[in-house]
């Protein structure tokens, strides 16, 4: 059996290079905040690493507002998708799936770009002024989690950021990390690659 590896929220890792230099601008946190109220659809592939330092790898794919797909490499039964507000968690090994509010997890920083990021957000200090880190938390609601996203300076990319990656924390400290890598934006997506196959039997759904 396969763990969940979004026990509380989504996670994925940072290459920590920029393609292009550049100075940080005095107010990140409004930068990022634009580049997500510019992002319409980004795909990529993914590399994420657990705590236990287990690697899989996929695709991402993401269409605002609030849909986004892991997709899992061959011969992993697993498949995370947000869409209609929740997020699902299946597993098609035990033929599980699990479901909750993408407003309860950190990845509503990413889906809901409506969203004041200012109220619940802050710039973390890097060594490297081309890279731009965000951690994002709900103080009222420590048991969301907590993630930190991390953006390379990119003239080709929306607001001129790059999203590389992102770490998330759930309530019990497991950490989850994530790689991005041939990150396009702006392309075509169905609004059919949000679907899914459910394993369970009819009677067992709710």
């Amino acid at each position: 059996m396969f763990r969940n590896p979004f026990p509380a929220v989504a996670s994925i890792a940072i290459v920590m290079t920029a393609p292009v230099a550049a100075q940080q601008p005095a107010d990140d946190l409004a930068l990022v905040q634009r580049h997500l109220q510019a992002m319409t659809t980004l795909t990529a592939d993914f590399a994420q690493t657990d705590r236990d330092g287990r690697v899989l790898k996929g695709t991402l794919t993401l269409k605002q507002p609030g849909r986004i797909r892991f997709q899992y490499q061959k011969g992993v039964p697993l498949l995370i998708v947000a869409e209609g507000g929740a997020l699902t968690f299946i597993d098609y090994s035990v033929k599980q799936v699990q479901r909750w509010p993408i407003k309860n997890s950190p990845l509503g920083v990413l889906l809901d770009p409506s969203r004041d990021i200012g109220r619940y957000a802050r710039v973390v200090p890097t060594a490297d002024p081309r890279v731009v880190s965000v951690e994002a938390n709900d103080p009222k609601h420590p048991e969301y989690g907590r993630i930190t996203l991390v953006f390379a300076h990119d003239g080709s990319a929306p607001a001129g950021l790059l999203l590389q990656g992102w770490v998330a924390l759930d309530s019990q400290n497991n950490r989850t990390t994530i790689r991005l890598s041939k990150q396009l934006y702006g392309g075509p997506v169905s609004d059919n690659a949000f679907r899914w196959n459910d394993p369970r039997p009819v009677t067992g759904r709710n």
